[in-house]
């Protein structure tokens, strides 16, 4: 059955990313660690379906309370479009100790591309999650010639396939069952969780979000974001 098979690779991508990506697992770590203990916050973005893997560590249970979405109105509709991303960012709120986190499979496009020069141009520590062979190989879509893992402080390398689906199935030209947003997710909450051993492990308890489903976890919360309201609610 064919949807076994696709448990099968899911399974198999997940060993692999533990085996290979545990050091920059902890790099990135560091990075996310040293900017909440310091009054920074993290910012991720994702264009497309990457947009998914963007708000799993952003206004969900179980992450950090200082963490913020980028919103692109589009989700991506003009992801190849130069200008597209500097627009986007001009007026954005990005502090001296912020991180920033840009999720893209390819990294070819101009939409990413733009996001990180900017993260970079600010001196900001920048988390790129990509595919890193597949990128390699592929031509860049915007006027300066980089893709997106050329801009990253770590890459979270998600040991991605080209064209991100791994299952053929006969009588169909594409294949199905891709793996990018599900590695992602791995290597963001594997990252988020040991950021938070850190601070720990430093004598700083970080803010984290309990689940409003929980009795007692909105006003939990509550007191918790009054301090970073300022920074999460604002759209830019």
């Amino acid at each position: 059955m064919s949807f076994l098979r696709y448990f099968e690779v899911v399974e198999e991508l997940i060993k692999e990313l533990k085996d290979t990506q545990h050091e920059n697992i902890r790099k990135a770590s560091e990075i996310i660690a040293n900017s909440i203990i310091n009054g920074g916050i993290l910012h991720s973005f994702g264009s497309g379906h990457s947009y998914a893997a963007a708000i799993e560590i952003a206004g969900r249970a179980g992450s950090l309370i200082p963490a913020k979405t980028v919103e692109e109105p589009s989700r991506g509709l003009y992801e190849t479009i130069e200008g597209v991303g500097t627009k986007l960012m001009e007026n954005y709120d990005l502090r001296e100790n912020d991180c920033f986190v840009i999720i893209s499979n390819s990294g070819r496009n101009p939409l990413v591309i733009e996001v990180a020069d900017f993260v970079k141009r600010k001196g900001n520590k920048l988390i790129v999650v990509t595919s890193l062979d597949v990128s390699k190989k592929l031509k860049s879509r915007h006027s300066s010639g980089k893709n997106l893992y050329q801009f990253a402080d770590v890459i979270l390398d998600n040991r991605g396939k080209e064209g991100d689906s791994v299952i053929e199935l006969d009588g169909l030209p594409v294949k199905v069952g891709p793996t990018s947003t599900i590695a992602a997710v791995v290597l963001l909450q594997a990252t988020i969780v040991e950021a938070v051993k850190i601070m720990l492990s430093m004598g700083y308890t970080p803010p984290i979000y309990m689940s409003a489903n929980i009795d007692g976890g909105p006003e939990f919360n509550k007191k918790l974001i009054e301090k970073y309201v300022e920074r999460l609610f604002t759209k830019y």
